[in-house]
């Protein structure tokens, strides 16, 4: 059996300095943002580019943190509109409604499967305030396209990395110094994964970070100081540590991702499976690999015969989902068509050489 993604195998190779660092946790008796939590707030913010990273504790509260924190400020308002991707996780979506905000669903490019700049330009009016780029998969959203339009219109731009960490455009910048704010997960199957949930923010705005910073603690600024209403969205110390054990390897095992990627790539030569696109560079580090076929049960079928382990990201777009029947209504072709055929196949940084041949010539005979 090739499994999908083998955690065990992944945090693994980290065991010894992970007991290390739980014995000097329990030893420290501070256990809720103490220097663990400090300690990797400076690395993520240093290897992402930003002046503020802020731990938070998964990536959807992150996401709800940004816009609560705008919301504080007065620079968005109840009801404003956001433009989000409409083949996202339901968690982007979900970010928008939390913070009393209304999301707009926007076609993605059928070849990238990130929102499509062309159909942003259509969904703008008076009351748009925000764009919400997904980096979905792991790769880029044509962030230079979207900011120059955000520019235009006076929009946030907020990016939503939890699937990106270390995917980096040409310029040398990284996912989360790319907009206004980012948030990302460090959900365990992530390319950056915590033994649990986790996640952050960053930012270079100074007056956004304070914000956040209070919002996650209660609203505090100080202890017992209460400076609007808060919430409990801390990073844990523990989670902390462990990603702070596992950031320096975090560029080396994106590039054994791509590594198997163009294997993928030149080797599966399967008329019946629809590879992804990629342009060969760094601003794409494949959290997953996605195919597209015409008829997935019948894929999926053949994979679990064969012991191929697989998953869908994602079964059912959010807008056909019955928590948000409200958007049920909506008709978005190109979105249904991605979900009915995509298929995720074995990603991973520990996959040996001959697990990704096995599963290449297994593909090339469906």
């Amino acid at each position: 059996m090739i499994p999908f993604l083998d955690l065990h195998k992944i945090n693994a190779r980290f065991e010894d300095a992970f007991q290390k660092k739980f014995r000097d946790f329990l030893n420290s008796g501070r256990y809720i943002l103490g220097n663990d939590v400090q300690a990797f707030e400076n690395e993520f913010a240093s290897y992402c580019g930003t002046r503020f990273c802020m731990g938070v504790s998964n990536g959807l509260d992150a996401l709800i943190l940004i816009f609560k924190a705008y919301l504080e400020l007065g620079v968005l308002k109840p009801n404003d509109e956001v433009l989000v991707p409409a083949n996202t996780y339901i968690a982007s979506i979900l970010s928008i409604i939390h913070s009393g905000l209304k999301p707009v669903f926007v076609e993605p490019d059928e070849f990238t499967y990130n929102i499509s700049t062309k159909e942003i330009k259509k969904h703008i009016n008076s009351k748009t305030k925000a764009i919400l780029a997904v980096h979905l998969y792991g790769q880029l959203a044509d962030m230079e396209t979207i900011n120059n339009i955000a520019k235009e219109h006076n929009l946030l731009v907020v990016e939503d990395a939890a699937q990106a960490h270390g995917a980096t455009d040409k310029n040398g910048n990284k996912a989360g110094s790319l907009g206004h704010a980012a948030a990302f997960s460090f959900y365990p199957s992530k390319n950056l994964g915590a033994l649990g949930d986790a996640g952050a923010i960053t930012t270079n705005n100074e007056a956004l970070a304070e914000m956040i910073v209070q919002l996650r603690n209660y609203g505090s600024s100080e202890k017992y100081v209460h400076n609007t209403k808060g919430f409990n969205n801390r990073l844990d110390e523990v989670q902390a540590a462990m990603l702070s054990i596992k950031l320096p390897f975090l560029d080396e095992d994106n590039a054994k991702r791509r590594e198997i990627v163009k294997r993928y790539l030149t080797e599966i030569d399967n008329p019946r499976i629809q590879l992804p696109f990629y342009d060969q560079s760094e601003n794409h580090v494949f959290h997953v690999f996605v195919v597209r076929v015409s008829e997935r049960e019948d894929f999926i079928s053949f994979l679990d015969k064969n012991n191929i382990g697989y998953l869908i990201h994602y079964p059912k777009p959010p807008h056909k989902q019955v928590a948000l029947q409200e958007f049920n209504g909506l008709q978005l072709p190109i979105t249904e068509s991605i979900h009915r055929h995509v298929v995720s196949i074995p990603m991973s940084p520990v996959m040996s050489d001959d697990e990704v041949t096995q599963v290449i010539n297994l593909l090339n005979t469906y």
